[in-house]
């Protein structure tokens, strides 16, 4: 928190954007803000004495809720910015069809194809009809849904979910925003299978969902090792969307 108070108030003293981020946090109490304030968490960080000394922290979202707190022209772009998703996150609750249009544009401003574009909403469809019938069956949003995605994944593709990130040199972006359409339409094959058998055995919990997700995605193998033999091809590859460097 002191290194972004420093840059954001342009101090060019560390003792100085300590100070400040110490006043901030008081006049965030007294305004009410201990929730954010608290949200700061400390950790043993290299100080400027080079010692490890414990410091105050924070993850993006608090992190912005503070930002907003900082009387800078530094901090200022980003209030604009935060102001404008916030407005648009409000227009895609009246509107949701306005949310798909946004995805639209996005990734073709990132390069992709229309057929791509087609070809990634209806995996997400197909993902969040899964997911909707994980929740209303006695599957815990989180966790659980993380480790039947992965049972899934691991039987289709013969890899877990992070090492198929790894193998496409991914850190924190999302894995479907990086398949091939390939790849989308066997997550999806997937997926399909997974919930229509879940259906079929009124699957409940995460362990008989387990046998379902296990089945659907072999179903989606099968069909993947046929492919493959028909045209000699790898369906899953380590190509991605990633900037050139």
């Amino acid at each position: 928190m002191i290194d972004i108070v420093q840059v954001l108030t342009e101090q060019v003293d560390y003792q100085a954007a300590r100070n400040y981020w110490k006043v901030l946090k008081n006049r965030l109490k007294k305004e009410g803000g201990d929730q954010a304030v608290t949200k700061c968490n400390q950790l043993k960080l290299l100080a400027p004495d080079g010692k490890n000394r414990l410091t105050d922290v924070a993850d993006p979202e608090t992190l912005l809720r503070l930002i907003q707190s900082v009387p800078s022209p530094k901090a200022e772009p980003i209030k604009q910015w935060l102001a404008k998703v916030g407005y648009e996150r409000m227009q895609e609750m009246a509107d949701p069809a306005l949310s798909l249009d946004r995805a639209r544009e996005t990734w073709h401003k990132h390069g992709r194809s229309d057929k791509w574009i087609q070809q990634r909403m209806m995996s997400q469809e197909t993902r969040n009809k899964l997911t909707d019938y994980w929740s209303n069956h006695e599957v815990k949003e989180g966790q659980e849904f993380a480790i039947l995605t992965n049972i899934i994944h691991q039987e289709w593709t013969g890899l877990s979910v992070k090492d198929h990130k790894n193998l496409k040199g991914l850190k924190t972006q999302n894995l479907r925003d990086h398949m091939s359409e390939a790849e989308l339409i066997f997550t999806a094959l997937a997926e399909l299978s997974t919930r229509q058998i879940a259906e079929t055995m009124e699957a409940k919990g995460i362990n008989e969902n387990k046998v379902a997700s296990k089945q659907g995605g072999g179903i989606a193998n099968k069909a993947k090792l046929e492919l493959e033999h028909k045209t000699g091809n790898k369906i899953i590859s380590k190509d991605n969307y990633l900037p050139k460097q």
